[in-house]
């Protein structure tokens, strides 16, 4: 048994096939593919992110919910809370991802919320950002 093997996804070692679809969408009908897992996660993530709960058909607890929370005061306390409910859904419903680190920066003056999370894919060695600003 080796200890500290890397997983590789099969998916990745075939070029032409696609294993997600992109965000955003670039046109009324259109939808553009990822190639990788990494891409494929990430864009899950931009995905979740966007949702709000109770707009997903039969998940209708899926979904980070940030819309609702832009139109609260910001203040340190529920930075913290939207800090911790954040985490708890990605450790959810993203099994396969660690939270490398997740820092939300506030404008208060602009009513604007920044979500910065870096994140690893679980014994693969692979990282990546996702960045994304609500107002």
């Amino acid at each position: 048994m080796a200890f500290g093997a890397k997983r590789i996804f099969p998916i990745d070692q075939k070029p032409g096939t696609a294993v997600g679809i992109s965000i955003p969408f670039n046109a009324s009908g259109v939808f553009f593919s990822t190639y990788t897992t990494k891409d494929a996660i990430r864009n899950n993530l931009l995905n979740f992110f966007l949702t709000n709960k109770t707009e997903r058909y039969l998940n209708n607890q899926f979904g980070a919910d940030l819309r609702a929370f832009i139109f609260e005061q910001i203040t340190n306390d529920n930075l913290n809370f939207l800090k911790e409910d954040i985490q708890t859904l990605i450790t959810q419903y993203f099994t396969n991802i660690r939270v490398d680190s997740l820092n939300i920066n506030q404008q208060p003056d602009y009513n604007e919320i920044t979500i910065e999370l870096n994140y690893s894919i679980i014994n693969t060695g692979i990282t990546d950002q996702v960045q994304i600003t609500f107002a």
